[in-house]
């Protein structure tokens, strides 16, 4: 008789989505590959944000990942897997940096906080994916770095996200040494806002999504919308664009009930409108 098939085990998602009250949980699961940022988590994670994106029952969103790291960027066996493509891998690069740099914005454009949390190493794409969340929490043990220029390709994509959250020269450091930081010096530049006790990073990041998701979700959603469009204009620009926002936010309802429940010292009651 020929001998049975093994059982084939079921292979566990790659990214994984909890709610927890208001606040949707996305966990990078690629622990044995440091949650390297392949095609399919890359897509994984796009598709989650679009579904969240318009999803009321989602006030939130928290970023965390299984296993020692964060993540390790891209998937470097992947790319290189592409090399004997007839064009050497170009347009499948392409793809994958174009893909990868949607689903970073789609962070940004998300109109509802997103919180990275962070507990271990996150080099690469992986740091990009840190800088590309509003709000961070990173445990004590965390570590960042872009370390491309070590292996001989620039973190260029990382840079894009990096520039925009800490100063120049502090960039520049990351990018050119490839030098990771603790995750005490990039709190003090600015990539992420607290450091908090291993194995409690987690939970931080949601009590912090939390706090936002109090708030009326129609002024969150103008904020954000606000912050980063005004951080590309010049002084001038972001004045005027500004005063259109708070005048359109002033005309909201739930501007006109928290600042009557200011007033009349009682707790707002949003209707996110």
């Amino acid at each position: 008789m020929p001998q049975a098939a093994r059982a084939v085990a079921p292979q566990s998602p790659i990214l994984l989505r909890e709610q927890v009250g208001s606040i949707a949980v996305l966990t990078l699961n690629r622990p044995a590959a440091r949650n390297s940022l392949s095609e399919g988590l890359i897509a994984e994670l796009h598709g989650a944000l679009k579904e969240i994106h318009d999803d009321r029952a989602v006030r939130g969103v928290v970023i965390a990942a299984n296993g020692p790291a964060f993540s390790a960027g891209h998937d470097i066996k992947e790319l290189t897997a592409r090399r004997s493509d007839a064009d050497r891998g170009r347009a499948y690069f392409a793809e994958i940096m174009n893909a990868c740099s949607a689903m970073m914005q789609a962070v940004v454009h998300l109109p509802k906080p997103v919180v990275a949390s962070v507990q271990g190493i996150a080099t690469a794409a992986g740091c990009q994916l840190v800088a590309s969340c509003d709000l961070a929490v990173a445990s004590e043990n965390a570590a960042f770095a872009t370390p491309g220029v070590d292996i001989g390709l620039f973190c260029s994509t990382p840079m894009v996200a990096l520039s925009r959250n800490v100063p120049r020269k502090q960039a520049m450091e990351m990018l050119l040494t490839g030098e990771p930081i603790s995750a005490t010096t990039a709190q003090a530049i600015g990539l992420i806002n607290r450091v908090v006790p291993v194995g409690t990073e987690r939970e931080a990041a949601i009590a912090l999504a939390q706090k936002v998701a109090l708030k009326s979700a129609y002024t969150v959603k103008l904020g954000k919308e606000a912050f980063y469009r005004q951080a590309e204009m010049t002084l001038a620009e972001a004045y005027h664009y500004a005063a259109e926002v708070m005048t359109e936010n002033m005309m909201a309802r739930d501007a006109e009930e928290g600042i009557g429940a200011f007033i009349e010292k009682r707790e707002p009651k949003w209707q996110d409108r």
